[in-house]
């Protein structure tokens, strides 16, 4: 007999092994005898309940435990709470442990338990004497970025530190962001037995959390979480590393990039002395391929210990909160690719304005001192132009990249070909096809020899004929490969 969904029915018996109560046809019959064993489990059910209530008091609850530590009358004490960006929560980590690591101190650290999804503070904490709310355990740990390669700090999610310092007494509350439950901003409390102490803690911490600060020298990225929060994710990632050589424009083009943003923070300091500015914007622009993401990359590897903030896409939105970390860890420069895109975008973002505007804002917020650099690329200046003209010295510098010569074509075809080996007797001849066409264009074009030498010898090391080369070029010339050129600026 089968089952609706084409297994092996149980037969009628089967049921009753499992449910002695229920009848074969279906019709389920409550059974209300009294049994010992309803005795038995009542009695024991009574028996916990009264325990639990009698021994209430005899539980371990945080107010019980700060008034220990404290030593001093709970509701005559002071509260001083701080908060930082969800984002912060590694630093705020990184900060305390600084502050804590002085060998005038010691400490214990408490975990709780049911402190999920729900909003409290430590003055919650100093007056609840019921088992409502979070209550001690564990130590709950979460494992944050700190670094490029997968290095990670260790901080706690919901957890207090009892600190002794000679004869003053203090507790610390750091309690991680929960998105979810609304609770965005990471959060600190401390209260202390002395006058001004619990002040005097929280502002060290959150000095020494920015002198520790683990983005500080970074280059690091926003994105944008899954719900949409403003926080977003942060992302570190590995400075390039690059020289002048691997970079193929024209000398007095590179020089000027260079000295707008090189050559400032080197004379950082003569320049603040002759009451200079140092703030500045480069904006460089020009037709896709030729050069602007890899000339940005350069001038990362030129600004060692400089912090460096990238947006793009949907980080874009993000504009204040990255102009807000580079205020704070400055020396730093703020990289903001394709920024036509927000010219265009209309949508109205965190200042209830335009990005592009909320961008020029921003750049008017910091001081004149601030040795902050914001680097634009843009492959539409047209578009840019008439809201930079009607903010005038935001931008102080704009670079345009052209098309590469024939000149700039050979010492690309020189860098891009690494150590492949070609024979480049009709060097000459590519060139002159290649008139008009973009670093990117040679780029593929290499590639895509060596892809055709690969599919046509054994050879090692790989080896590129001229006519292996003169092919890969009329393929990517050929009339059905318009869009790939397209694609590459050719």
């Amino acid at each position: 007999m089968k089952d609706i969904y084409g297994g092996d029915a149980v037969p009628s018996q089967a049921w009753q092994t499992f449910f002695p109560d229920s009848e074969p046809d279906g019709d389920h019959q409550t059974d209300d005898r009294l049994r010992l064993s309803d005795l038995a489990k009542l009695a024991r059910r009574t028996q916990r309940g009264i325990v639990g209530v009698a021994r209430a008091g005899d539980r371990p609850t945080f107010t019980g435990i700060l008034a220990a530590h404290l030593g001093a009358p709970l509701e005559d004490l002071e509260v001083v709470e701080e908060s930082w960006p969800t984002y912060d929560h590694v630093n705020v980590q990184v900060g305390l442990d600084a502050w804590l690591a002085d060998p005038r101190r010691t400490h214990q650290l408490l975990g709780m338990t049911n402190f999920r999804h729900q909003e409290f503070g430590l003055t919650d904490l100093l007056r609840r004497s019921s088992g409502y709310g979070p209550l001690p355990g564990n130590v709950s740990w979460v494992s944050l970025a700190s670094g490029p390669g997968g290095q990670v700090q260790r901080a706690v999610r919901a957890g207090i530190y009892l600190v002794s310092e000679g004869d003053t007494r203090a507790a610390v509350l750091l309690k991680a962001p929960d998105p979810e439950a609304g609770l965005g901003a990471t959060q600190m409390h401390v209260v202390a037995d002395t006058s001004g102490a619990a002040v005097e803690i929280a502002s060290t911490v959150r000095r020494l959390s920015v002198e520790h600060n683990v983005f500080r020298g970074q280059v690091i990225s926003f994105g944008q979480d899954m719900f949409g929060e403003r926080a977003g994710v942060l992302q570190f990632h590995v400075r390039p590393r690059m020289t002048a050589a691997d970079v193929i424009l024209p000398a007095d083009t590179l020089a000027t990039i260079k000295r707008q943003v090189v050559g400032v923070a080197e004379h950082r300091a003569r320049l603040l002395a002759a009451r200079q500015h140092l703030k500045r914007g480069l904006l460089l622009y020009g037709p896709p391929g030729v050069g602007k993401t890899h000339s940005v990359r350069y001038l990362m590897s030129q600004l060692t210990g400089v912090t460096i903030i990238e947006l793009s896409g949907d980080s874009l939105a993000l504009i204040s909160t990255a102009c807000s970390v580079a205020r704070t860890l400055q020396p730093a420069m703020i990289v903001i690719e394709d920024v036509d895109l927000i010219a265009e975008d209309r949508d109205m973002y965190e200042g209830g304005q335009p990005l592009l505007f909320q961008l020029l804002n921003e750049m008017d917020g910091l001081a004149e001192d601030a040795d902050v650099v914001f680097l634009l690329t843009t492959n539409r200046a047209d578009v840019l132009e008439p809201a930079l003209a009607s903010r005038p010295g935001r931008v102080d510098q704009a670079v345009e990249l052209e098309l590469p010569d024939a000149d700039a074509r050979r010492a690309l075809f020189g860098l891009y070909r690494g150590g492949l080996v070609v024979d480049d007797s009709r060097l000459e001849s590519v060139l002159d096809r290649t008139e008009g066409v973009t670093a990117s264009f040679l780029k593929e074009l290499l590639r895509r020899a060596a892809l055709v030498a690969a599919e046509e010898t054994d050879d090692q090391p790989l080896t590129v004929s001229a006519d292996q080369l003169d092919a890969a070029l009329s393929d990517l010339l050929d009339t059905r490969n318009a869009m790939t050129r397209t694609l590459l600026g050719g």
